[in-house]
């Protein structure tokens, strides 16, 4: 064995997880491995099956997860070229709110003889919005009962969130309901996988599980089972049996990876396997943004926002806020859109014509390089153009995944550039919004730092600094996600007394690489006007999108009846 000392985190996102080797005295990456799921986003048909799905599921296989753990995990270390025996702590972050629906024993339903076939016994991945009908119902009720937890999360409580999934897991599939023991998180879950021990994350419970210490409260509780009676009549034990178990604090050490999972991964038998986290909220202590003010947004196929303070407020639709949610001590912060990434790759599949990519093969770019440039060559405005960043909803301030996207302007002179420029845009408004809603709450955002792969897209970039008037840093990581839990990974193992003393030691980040520009900024205030007329007339005031998203469902189902 050698005098250095290592740790794996591993980052289960939206289509592959990333397995990432660290020296635990000062952050550097030695090794990386990725494994794509084999099943990706289920949103058509459960494999195998004929049927297809209704519209806006989105499911996922477990045994995908629990491949990352045999293949990339091995594959990071071999490429880092240390020993094994070296490694002393593995810790994880996963995407949410994903559920996985389970026996006692941590088994998913759907690897059960009988529910192959059935998608409620599936994973429910963050992106699943079918559950929107149950969290309409939560969010009138609690408002109506004026539950105390409910301004904790913006007033309002989405369709990703673990208790509309549920619910309609209850309404719609009984017995599944009835054969799941364990209703959990995938970041609990895969730490389950690695350590045989179930402990829930502060986080996940936090933000995605309504899990809140409230006022003269000594422990934290869920949503009361007569408030779950009063949703749906046999609900209220959902809590009691099939959600409660131990939390464990951020850093901690969930237990020792078991004989099985060190089988797996080829890491030693009994090192520390962190408690579980959430992509976006540990990627904050990677980019050394612990301190209060300073916004990580996690730019992918959605983006999320995580800031901390030192204050309690209530803001209007954030996701949520928890004591000790991204680092203990402090309150942090969660709000998020949606789509991002998600948009752009949308375009670019379904919206540009031929010629644009043979003009970019030709030019040696990719398809969103050559729109990128195309587009850096406007002026703010020449597009005539502004959209609406919601087509996989609106996930804050809104609330609403009933909500689609929109582009306004379009001519017979508009082109793809113009388009996709505008779009770029939207997401930056959207981010916009974000930040004035904090800030109009009382708590301050000084700095953005920008976390992903969309973080070198030049454009993107400087676009968000001027439309938000804020500095940009970047996280001087290709696998933020991964750097993030591996910090936590050295906490559990004893090698840093907390997380920001190892963010400080393992984390990076390159400061103010993006810079607002007057005039520039000054121009988009004139759009983001026009953004925030379309913003409150479709989100608030007219219920258009909802409408259409019903026509949209009534067609389909009476295509599957034929």
């Amino acid at each position: 064995m050698s005098e250095q000392q290592y740790v794996v985190g591993v980052d289960f996102g939206t289509l592959s997880g990333r397995a990432l080797v660290v020296r635990v005295s000062d952050g550097a990456e030695v090794g990386t491995a990725t494994h794509a799921y084999p099943h990706a986003v289920i949103e058509d048909r459960l494999p195998g099956a004929s049927r297809r799905l209704p519209p806006d599921w989105a499911l996922q296989v477990p045994e995908d997860y629990r491949e990352v753990l045999r293949t990339a995990v091995p594959e990071a270390v071999a490429a880092a070229g240390i020993d094994p025996g070296d490694v002393v702590g593995i810790a994880t972050d996963f995407t949410a709110c994903t559920m996985v629906p389970t026996l006692a024993d941590g088994t998913p339903l759907c690897e059960l003889d009988g529910l192959a076939d059935r998608p409620h016994a599936y994973v429910k991945l963050w992106k699943h919005h079918a559950a929107q009908g149950q969290a309409d119902r939560v969010n009138r009720l609690a408002e109506a009962r004026g539950e105390a937890w409910l301004p904790r999360y913006g007033g309002l409580i989405s369709s990703e969130w673990e208790l509309a999934k549920g619910l309609q897991l209850f309404e719609e599939d009984r017995e599944v309901y009835d054969r799941t023991e364990r209703w959990v998180e995938a970041a609990d879950w895969i730490v389950w996988q690695l350590c045989g021990a179930y402990v829930r994350n502060a986080c996940s419970a936090g933000y995605k599980g309504n899990y809140q210490r409230l006022d003269g409260e000594q422990e934290g509780s869920y949503p009361s089972p007569g408030f779950l009676g009063a949703l749906a009549p046999g609900f209220e034990s959902f809590v009691a049996d099939k959600v409660d178990q131990p939390i464990g604090r951020l850093g901690d050490r969930a237990g020792s990876l078991t004989a099985e999972a060190a089988a797996w991964t080829g890491l030693p038998e009994g090192i520390a396997v962190a408690v579980g986290n959430v992509d976006a909220h540990v990627t904050a202590p990677a980019a050394q943004a612990v301190g209060p003010g300073q916004m990580v947004a996690i730019m992918g196929t959605s983006t999320c926002h995580v800031v901390s303070s030192e204050v309690l407020r209530e803001v209007p639709g954030m996701c949520g806020v928890v004591d000790g949610g991204i680092v203990a001590g402090s309150w942090g912060y969660e709000a998020g859109q949606s789509g991002v990434g998600d948009i752009f790759g949308w375009f670019v599949e379904h919206a540009v014509p031929p010629a644009y990519a043979d003009a970019a093969a030709a030019a040696g770019e990719s398809l969103h390089e050559h729109l990128t440039r195309l587009a850096s060559e406007q002026e703010i405005g020449e597009h005539g153009l502004v959209a609406l960043d919601w087509h996989s909803g609106n996930r804050s301030v809104l609330v609403d995944h009933e909500l689609s996207g929109l582009v306004v302007g379009l001519t017979l002179a508009t082109r793809p550039e113009d388009v996709y420029r505008a779009l770029v845009e939207a997401t930056a408004f959207g981010t916009r919004v974000i930040v004035e809603t904090f800030r109009d709450s009382g708590i301050p955002v000084d700095g953005l730092t920008v976390a992903g792969g969309l973080a070198r897209n030049p454009l993107l970039m400087q676009v968000y600094a001027d439309v938000t008037r804020l500095p940009l840093s970047i996280l001087d990581s290709e696998q933020g996600p991964a750097l993030g839990a591996a910090i936590h990974a050295a906490v559990a193992a004893g090698h840093y007394p907390d997380v920001p003393t190892a963010a400080k030691a393992m984390g990076r980040v390159r400061t103010d690489v993006y810079v607002p520009d007057e005039r520039r900024a000054t121009a988009y205030d004139a759009l983001f006007e026009i953004y925030l007329e379309l913003h409150d007339h479709f989100g608030r005031e007219q219920p258009t999108m909802r409408r259409l998203k019903a026509l949209r469902r009534a067609a389909v189902g009476r295509r599957e009846s034929r």
